[in-house]
């Protein structure tokens, strides 16, 4: 695995002149992913963010931490949060920084345990990938459940990308082809999942979930809530 995410991780934390992380998609240019975005402090994150935060109680997974900056916030709120990602070298960084409990692991095998909160910022329910993907993710993330307990993301409409208003006749729209290049390498494309509130509803009924919409905004971008029902 290249891990050009947790490369360029790895390097800004080193040094912020680092070289620039770019993405590549299938609907037009390539667009600069600002790497300090994952080293951001707590009054650089949005409202989105600080909610979800806020909501997070008992025993705490933050899946796909990045550079463990809402687990450090966590932390140093006195929350009991284990952060796991699937790059080695970003829970490296997540140690350095000094997250107490940070770990290499896949969501998707992931077993240690339940927690009362399940968190999935940054659009991180879009690791599931495809539709199918989400399916098979949020069936397992149910497996993590304490009594009780929920999962926080935020996800958002991509409906714009759409000029034309023709959607994709052979997949869900939302289902986006992604490619990291940082210094000169790139990694291989991988499927990232934007899902809108309607048919996230839809999906979370059909496999057992109650679904709460606890912030949404002008850009299609909302925070959600799942419980076990």
């Amino acid at each position: 695995m290249k891990d050009i995410l947790g490369r360029a991780i790895a390097a800004h934390a080193v040094s912020n002149t680092a070289d620039k992380l770019w993405i590549h998609n299938q609907y037009g240019p390539k667009e600069e992913m600002p790497i300090d975005t994952y080293f951001r402090e707590e009054d650089d994150m949005p409202d989105l963010e600080w909610l979800a935060l806020e909501q997070c109680t008992g025993k705490i997974l933050d899946i796909g931490a990045g550079a463990g900056s809402h687990a450090l916030f966590l932390q140093h709120e006195g929350k009991d949060v284990t952060a796991i990602d699937i790059s080695p070298l970003a829970v490296e960084v997540m140690k350095q920084r000094g997250v107490g409990k940070a770990f290499i692991a896949d969501i998707f095998t992931y077993n240690q345990g339940r927690f009362d909160t399940l968190l999935l910022l940054m659009n991180g329910i879009g690791l599931a990938g495809t539709m199918d993907g989400l399916k098979r993710l949020l069936n397992h993330l149910k497996t993590l459940l304490a009594p009780g307990g929920s999962i926080l993301f935020d996800s958002s409409d991509v409906s714009y990308l759409y000029e034309d208003g023709e959607l994709p006749a052979d997949k869900y729209y939302g289902e986006i082809a992604y490619q990291y290049e940082y210094a000169g390498q790139k990694g291989e494309w991988f499927s990232w999942l934007y899902i809108d509130e309607k048919t996230l509803e839809d999906v979370t009924v059909e496999l057992g979930f109650v679904m709460e919409v606890l912030m949404d905004d002008e850009y299609g971008q909302y925070l959600a809530r799942l419980r076990a029902g």
